[in-house]
């Protein structure tokens, strides 16, 4: 998988990509990805990006003709199978999205910043848009680091257990149970007898049932009970 992210601070984005799991993926070569500054493809002396919005009002809005020259070089290059803009207005990321960017080969990322970007961008060039959250950042670099990890992680190959990512929370619609480990006892709490039992078909029928109480408790929206 390749992810492009186009963006005016791309020197944020590289420690996530450095460490861990996603340094992993990029090193065994399952994941390229790549940064871009925006402001390469701006023109003038201050290489601007942004300029105050038609109609007036607060704040600035990125220009569509850097990005569209960006967007435009990178689509010459390869196919994406798709250009993502990463606003409070768009979709909210959840498991099934991250599952379904996993199986694609290109993406591309925009980081909107200011007041967003030039609605003309979307139009001509953005097939998605996607929000972590109902909450406003400085900048979409965070947010496509997010998603490039909930995508990344998935990918055949990348995690020591790759059952792991198929039993994590809302990969069924319900939440995680409670998990344990060594010590079987821990200033007096213990680990339920069910899990010491060895009993592989009770274990999982604890776990559907805890997780079942967990999502009703905490997300009841994910049962359809809200």
């Amino acid at each position: 998988m390749r992810i492009d992210i186009i963006s005016v601070l791309p020197e944020l984005m590289e420690s996530p990509f450095q460490a861990s799991i996603l340094k992993r993926a990029v090193q065994k070569g399952l994941a390229e990805v790549h940064f871009h500054q925006l402001r390469d493809w701006s023109t003038g002396k201050y290489r601007q990006i942004d300029d105050e919005p038609y109609g007036g009002g607060a704040g600035m809005v990125m220009m569509v003709e850097p990005l569209d020259k960006c967007i435009s070089e990178l689509k010459s290059q390869r196919n994406y199978d798709e250009i993502i803009y990463l606003t409070p207005e768009g979709e909210t990321l959840n498991q099934k999205i991250a599952n379904s960017l996993s199986i694609k080969n290109n993406l591309m990322f925009i980081c909107g910043h200011y007041k967003g970007i030039d609605q003309r961008v979307r139009d001509l060039h953005v097939s998605k848009e996607i929000s972590i959250g109902d909450y406003v950042l400085t900048g979409g670099e965070l947010a496509a680091c997010v998603l490039a990890d909930s995508v990344i992680r998935l990918l055949p190959g990348v995690l020591n257990d790759e059952q792991s990512a198929l039993t994590d929370s809302f990969q069924d619609d319900l939440l995680s149970p409670p998990i344990y480990t060594r010590p079987e006892e821990y200033k007096g709490l213990k680990v339920p007898q069910v899990l010491l039992s060895g009993n592989f078909a009770k274990i999982e029928e604890w776990r559907h049932d805890e997780a079942v109480r967990i999502t009703r408790e905490r997300r009841p929206d994910l049962l359809g009970e809200n």
